[in-house]
């Protein structure tokens, strides 16, 4: 469908020859708003809320460069011939959040077993503040342009977005074609996750079935979106790193929670009640 309309403009605030980019700005909302549900979780269980705050404190740098890792090595034939420092230059996009979920895991299992803690406990509580801060850090894609879909069809815009808000659908007219805004999808998909996490927090789970429902719900959605979108990473030929991986991480968690509950390794949930600290669970 062929459109008309200007772009927002990524820059935030420009301080001198410092530009602060609407992208990094809500990534870091998104993060600091995740921090603070999981300290109060923490807190609701019995948890020392410094254990969480240190956590983060080494995850999210770690994140980050996994993340850009994770994306430049997957599309390394884009800065084959480009300045050097344009594989660092996050503030233009380019981040997978595959990569971050890898670095942060790694993270907190270290962090974990160095301070004598569970992870799956520290994982559950962490769970609905990750979901949370994708649904947010989408929204810095919305800002960039990227992430988005194919070209929408005048018939598909008649039949449902001209109903979304006129800020949304001006940002996805790119070079005078409308694309579908995917972020959003995503972004919609992760508040509902968020949603159903703390539902269930009222419900006797059992220890890491919390972050497994997580990392279930957010992988059979992103499936679905990633199919539809124009920018994806490739793993080999036509195969989608990220659907590839998906597929890999529900396959993972639906294994990972049976077994835990066969064994006996995933002790009965917490809810309202202060938790052991036993890292071999």
């Amino acid at each position: 469908m062929a459109c008309e309309a200007p772009a927002l403009d990524p820059v935030f605030l420009q301080l001198g020859p410092l530009s602060i980019y609407w992208y990094g700005l809500i990534i870091a909302s998104g993060a600091f708003l995740g921090l603070w549900i999981a300290t109060m979780e923490a807190d609701r269980l019995g948890v020392k809320k410094d254990y969480i705050v240190d956590l983060v404190v080494f995850a999210i740098p770690i994140a980050i460069l996994s993340a850009r890792a994770y994306y430049v090595i997957f599309e390394w034939d884009r800065y084959v011939g480009e300045p050097w420092w344009k594989v660092f230059a996050i503030w233009e996009g380019g981040i997978a959040i595959h990569g971050a979920l890898i670095g942060s895991v790694l993270t907190a299992v270290v962090f974990t077993r160095v301070k004598n803690l569970s992870f799956w406990q520290i994982a559950d509580i962490a769970a609905p503040s990750i979901i949370l801060g994708q649904a947010i850090g989408r929204w810095g894609n919305f800002m960039n342009q990227e992430a988005h879909g194919g070209p929408i069809s005048e018939a598909t815009y008649q039949n449902f977005h001209q109903y979304l808000p006129d800020f949304i659908m001006d940002q996805m007219c790119i070079e005078g074609t409308m694309y579908h805004p995917t972020f959003l999808y995503e972004s919609v998909w992760n508040i509902a996750g968020f949603i159903l996490l703390l539902i269930l927090r009222k419900y006797p789970l059992r220890r890491g079935e919390m972050f497994l429902t997580y990392v279930t719900w957010y992988s059979f959605g992103r499936y679905f979106i990633e199919g539809m979108r124009t920018d994806s990473l490739y793993i080999v030929g036509d195969l989608r790193t990220a659907q590839f991986i998906s597929i890999l991480l529900i396959v993972f968690a639906v294994i990972t929670m049976i077994y835990r509950r066969k064994t006996g390794l995933a002790d009965r949930t917490y809810q309202g009640k202060k938790i052991t600290q036993d890292k071999k669970k």
